[in-house]
């Protein structure tokens, strides 16, 4: 290996320690920010009978603090496991999954005629595998509860089929009748408890809902600050509100550019300050290894045969659109963005059919709809899109830096002097 490509290796391993885009944060020292929501959290566990249910749009760091939230609590031995849900799974094979990831010791009888015992680990799944109902996750959470503090984490619930869904919300009404000393955490992609389980208002005095919406300014600029301090690396103020303003309050953004970005300063050396032209290479490393599925899904939303097609222009527009606390924007946020894009002015009529094609299969659904004719919103399906298309617009010169709006409403200014 070259005395170059050490430097390389060095720089990407020290900052991948840090900034971390494609795995959710396991350490408290590297999360950032939610300080309402991990009191939230934190209320369920020492609270007998709580439980939580963590719910928002995708890409908003849900996982990352349900990881972490066990690094919080000081209230006895904490037994904490999460498992992710998919669109096969029942009530049974959920908790199978959580209780085969759990060993305890008890005496167990040594096979033979002596009618001796001995102390030996077992998996908690054996104990479940009899009675896969509610009622046989409530002895074992019993049985558990008396020697630690379980927390169980559900991850990605939204994809469970809706009766597995019900089961859970039968579940978290037992324990909490019960006063079991055992945490449930359940974790989706929703707009609101409702889209997550239908008879929540059955189990509400036992379901703490906890809304984690996206990151503010400040928040994502404390991700970017722990990653600089960790490495001990100057950032530059305008490098950093560029990073904050890129990110739209997705934590994911912040660390796939604070990571790239880091890795461009450290190359230069000891002493080297991240500055706007490593945020520029960032935003084209981003871009080349942003995954196909991205990049599919823009090509199909923008190309046409037509050279004076304006879908790019209008996407683009629709990123920079104010929106709601939801996500949702109007055609009328639009038009204003589609003017400094274009320098024209362009009325609602011009771009009304653009924004109907993203919503339809042709242009890869893009964009979702609510409401009724003159009265629609719209908004990215997958949030993740939005941050995208900003930065492929910052890297082709159709948008201009100055365009750049937080998304919170926030002036994106740094804290550092």
């Amino acid at each position: 290996m070259t005395v170059a490509e050490q430097r390389n290796f060095g720089a990407s391993v020290r900052a991948g320690r840090y900034f971390t885009p494609y795995a959710p944060i396991d350490k408290e020292a590297l999360f950032a920010g939610r300080q309402d929501q991990i009191y939230g959290v934190i209320d369920a566990v020492v609270q007998k009978g709580q439980h939580a249910i963590l719910y928002g749009e995708r890409g908003v760091g849900k996982t990352s603090l349900s990881s972490v939230i066990s690094e919080f609590l000081d209230v006895g031995p904490i037994l904490s496991v999460r498992v992710n849900c998919d669109s096969t799974d029942t009530f049974g094979s959920a908790w199978m999954k959580l209780f085969g990831k759990i060993e305890t010791v008890a005496d167990r009888a040594v096979p033979g005629f002596g009618g001796t015992t001995a102390r030996r680990s077992f998996s908690v799944g054996s104990l479940f595998e009899g009675d896969q109902t509610p009622n046989g996750v409530l002895r074992v959470l019993s049985v558990l509860s008396s020697s630690s503090v379980p927390i169980l984490i559900v991850d990605e619930f939204d994809r469970l089929p809706p009766a597995p869904r019900r089961a859970f919300a039968d579940l978290v009404k037992m324990l909490s009748d019960h006063a079991v000393s055992a945490t449930v955490v359940l974790v989706g992609v929703a707009d609101s408890v409702d889209e997550l389980i239908a008879e929540h208002e059955s189990v509400e005095r036992a379901l703490s809902q906890i809304r984690l919406p996206r990151m503010s300014g400040s928040e994502i600029r404390q991700i970017v600050e722990n990653g600089m301090n960790g490495l001990k690396l100057e950032i530059e103020e305008h490098a950093e509100d560029r990073i904050v303003l890129l990110s739209q309050g997705l934590p994911h953004y912040a660390h796939l550019l604070g990571l790239h970005a880091a890795r461009s300063a450290l190359l230069r050396g000891k002493g080297a300050a991240l500055t706007l032209s490593d945020v520029d290479r960032s935003v084209r490393k981003s871009l080349a290894r942003a995954q196909q599925s991205t990049r599919n899904a823009f090509h199909k939303a923008t190309s046409s045969p037509r050279p004076e097609n304006l879908y790019k222009q209008v996407l683009s527009a629709c990123a920079l659109a104010g929106t709601d606390e939801l996500g949702y924007f109007a055609a009328v946020d639009v038009r204003g963005p589609m003017q400094g894009i274009t320098g024209r002015q362009y009325g609602i009529p011009a771009f009304a059919r653009h924004l109907k094609q993203f919503c339809g299969d042709r242009r890869g659904r893009i964009l979702e709809r609510i409401g009724t004719p003159r009265r629609y919103r719209f908004r990215f399906r997958n949030p993740l899109m939005q941050p995208f298309i900003i930065m492929k617009g910052l890297d082709s010169g159709m948008l201009a830096p100055d365009m750049l709006r937080p998304h919170d409403g926030s002036e994106g200014k740094s804290r550092r002097s």
